[in-house]
Formats: structure tokens, sequence, C-alpha cells
């Protein structure tokens, strides 16, 4: 057996392939604590330092071994070597998983062990390159109003498409916690309404945060947050709905096979303005997607409270519509490429109504439990997360690891801890610059003041 030493730092390994190939080895209970073993030539140059639990000793020394898992027997204490034998040396053991041969002792030991001991053992080796590449899944057909057919209800999701959607989820994510963060501790000033549920960070926490380096140097917030090619916030409930149609109605001027995806809530689908909309979008076949966002509470009212029909794809009356699971990334994709395919071959708009839900109150002075209970909240939670959707479909499909999503998780937590610091210590935008960025000087614009007529200039 190994001795037990005092523990000590290791260096780090330099390379996340390396990392994503650890072992992971529940030893018996007798093997506890922390232990010791040198490092390999590449691993020796890394600066950076921790300590290592038995549980990551074979991946960390020896890539070539794989991922392994072992379920193996409780032993009971363990016994001295007899007499005129020793037991191997670190030295010697650190050999033995270099060469490869650590996987047959270990196995031939455990099962021997198990024997003795009646229990069953069962072992499983993986390398970084076993992963599933591509894998289909059956997702739950969608609601459809005035369509012959609707999406795909068998996709494929491939390794690195799901990779990127767990990790763009759990930024988005933890962007909601951190603001939830720094507006308790009054850095964020104004409104604060959160999404996280729903599901360059730097420039957007800069932005709630108002400064200058903010994508709309530190002058919208969270309201009015513009960039190019997305018109924000507004702060009329369901404004931004008739502003869409607009931008779609350039996009079928403009010939450029573009289109326009509006988003509003539950609460703002009972605005005028919003069938306005749909009877101007219909009329000139505009190419937009209506997104109605139902997370069943406007506000604090739930939409049984609120709405004559909740069916709010079919609000549309003369555009077709289709009503969709809002929690599973895979049905809302797969939605979105039926609805862009529809608008851009000239069939004019479309309305999707996403089924989801949230879990903060409304607004920072909502506690989202008056007019709901928790349990009621944590239900959703544990029966319909999206990221835990994903993650539970890669991990029950072989497409990714435990390791390497907890990998990517350390990762978004570092990526929006570094955004939030930026957003605390960047300088707010001079009283001078309040003006600037409001006009377009193409061409100048005469306005009637003090004196006949004056030409307002912007720095724009």
């Amino acid at each position: 057996m190994i001795k037990r030493i005092q523990p000590r730092v290791l260096a780090k390994p330099q390379s996340a392939s390396a990392r994503r190939e650890r072992a992971l080895i529940h030893g018996p209970s007798h093997i506890t604590g922390r232990w010791r073993f040198p490092l390999s030539a590449n691993s020796r140059r890394a600066q950076s330092e921790h300590t290592l639990t038995q549980r990551q000793i074979a991946g960390r020394l020896c890539p070539a071994v794989g991922s392994c898992a072992f379920y193996l027997p409780i032993f009971k204490t363990a016994k001295k070597p007899r007499a005129g034998r020793t037991h191997p040396d670190i030295r010697t053991v650190l050999r033995w998983v270099r060469s490869g041969k650590m996987l047959a002792i270990i196995s031939n030991v455990f099962r021997a062990s198990a024997q003795r001991n009646g229990a069953a053992v069962i072992m499983s080796a993986r390398t970084y390159a076993d992963f599933t590449t591509q894998a289909t899944f059956e997702i739950k057909k969608c609601d459809l109003f005035k369509l012959d057919e609707g999406p795909a209800t068998q996709v494929v999701l491939t390794r690195d498409e799901g990779l990127q959607y767990y990790r763009i989820m759990q930024t988005m994510r933890r962007m909601e916690l951190k603001a939830d963060q720094l507006y308790k501790q009054k850095i964020i000033r104004g409104f604060c309404h959160l999404y996280d549920g729903q599901t360059c960070q730097a420039e957007i926490m800069a932005e709630l945060t108002g400064r200058r380096g903010g994508i709309a140097k530190g002058k919208g917030g969270s309201m009015h947050m513009y960039c190019k090619h997305f018109y924000g916030g507004n702060g009329i409930v369901g404004a931004q709905v008739p502003l869409g149609a607009g931008v779609a109605l350039a996009c079928k001027f403009q010939g450029n096979n573009q289109l326009c995806v509006c988003l509003y809530g539950d609460g703002a689908a009972n605005q005028g303005q919003i069938f306005e909309t749909y009877n101007m979008a219909a009329l000139w076949k505009l190419p937009v997607i209506f997104i109605c966002e139902n997370n069943r509470y406007g506000m604090g009212t739930s939409v049984e409270r609120a709405a004559a029909s909740t069916d709010y794809f079919k609000r549309g009356e003369f555009i077709p519509g289709l009503r969709v699971d809002g929690m599973d990334v895979l049905c809302v994709r797969e939605a979105t490429k039926f609805a862009a395919d529809h608008c851009r071959s000239g069939k004019g708009p479309i309305l999707m109504e996403l089924q989801t839900y949230r879990y903060h109150g409304h607004s920072m002075s909502d506690p989202g439990v008056s007019y709901r209970t928790r349990e009621e909240i944590q239900e959703v939670r544990s029966k319909s997360d999206p990221i835990s959707l994903l993650k539970d479909r890669m991990l029950s499909n072989n497409m990714a690891s435990v390791e390497e999503l907890k990998e990517i998780d350390v990762e978004v937590r570092k990526e929006i801890e570094d955004a939030a610091q930026f957003a605390t210590t960047d300088p707010e935008p001079p009283l001078e610059d309040l003006c600037n960025h409001i006009f377009c000087d193409m061409p100048s614009l005469e306005v009637r003041g003090t004196n006949p007529w004056a030409k307002l200039k912007s720095v724009s």
C-alpha cells in the first residue's frame, strides 16, 4: 500500500486537455487525506501550485490512463506486509502508472478483494477521444396555429454545440446573479429586472453600473441598452413591438434577407399597440418574428387573472403561430430556425410563444413570493431548469464529463468576476458628455431656438 505522508503543494498541469483526462479513483475507506506525488517534467514547469487529493492522482500523473472511474469495495484496516516482503515505494507505483500497468494491477487487487468481501466491482475507462461527437434527441412537439407543419421533433446536437450552449447559458445566469449582488450593494442604480431561469460581459456590466466603458457609454443603463443591430429596452411597456416592425420594414426595403426578432412578455401582450403592429406586419408581409415570453406572471399577476385567452401564440389571428417549450434550448433553437425560414421565404410575420419561467421577482423591489409559493419556484428549478436539462443530456449521452462542465463553470465565474471588477472601477462618464451621441450630423439638424435657427452639432 502507499504510505500516508504530509500534504504538500503540487504544480498545476498546463494543458486543458490534460486536465480533462483526469482519473477519478474513489478509493477504499482507509485511503483518505492527501498524498504527495512527484510530477512529470511538463508538470514541473508550471508555476501555479495547488494541492491534489487521491481522486486526482492518476489523471494528473498519467494522461495516457485516461479518465477512469472505479466503484470499489470498502476495505477494513490495511494489513501490514508479511515478513520478508515490502510494499513498493511511490516511485515504483509511478512507473507502473506511466507504463500503463497500473490499471491491470488495480483491477486485479480490487477484484480479488471484492470476491473476498462479496462486493461487486464496476470499472470503466474513458479518454477525451471517446466522447460522443453528436447525438439525436426527441424534443417536445410545438402547438401550431394556422400552420400545416412545425419544427422537427427529432434534432441533432453536436458536442461542440452543447458545450457552446452550456457556456452561454451559464454566462447569462452568472451575469444575472452578479447584477443582483451589485444592485443590493447600490452599485447598480435605478431599475434592475432580472431574467435568470429564462436563460461582451464587461461592456454590458459596465452599462448596468453607468460607467464610460458601457455599451451605451454608461448613459443607457438596463432600460436603454443599444448597440449595432440591437435596439434595446423601452420605457413604455410593449413599445418595442411597433419599433421592431419598423426595423423589419427597413429590412424588406433593403432586400438583404435579414429579419427582425421582436420580444415582449405576457404582461405586455395585452397592449393595444401590439395588435396594431400585428395588423401592419401581416398587411405588408414584414420579415419579423414576434416572440412572447410567457413566464406565467406579468409583474405580480398570473396570466389566468390578466388574459381572457392565454393562448398567446394565437393572438395574431391572421398571423401563424407556434407554442414552444421555452425551458429547452433545443426546442427554442429548432422553433427559431423554423420561424426564420418562414419569414425569409416571403410569407410574412410569425408569432412564437415561449413557455418559460423566472425565478426572481419582476424587479428588485419584488420578492417574487407574495403571489406564488417558494415550493412552486423550487419545483420548476428541480424539474425544468434549462441548464440542468442540457447538462443531463450531455452527461447521459457521453458528450461531456462532469469535470469538463465544472471547468466551464469556473471559467465563466472568473469572466463575470473580471467583468464586475471592470464595471466597478471604470470611471463614470463626465458631465460634458451628457449631450453627446444624441444626434447624427448627416445632415445637420436645424431647430428653432433663441436664435431664428440654430444648428445642433454632435460628436457622434
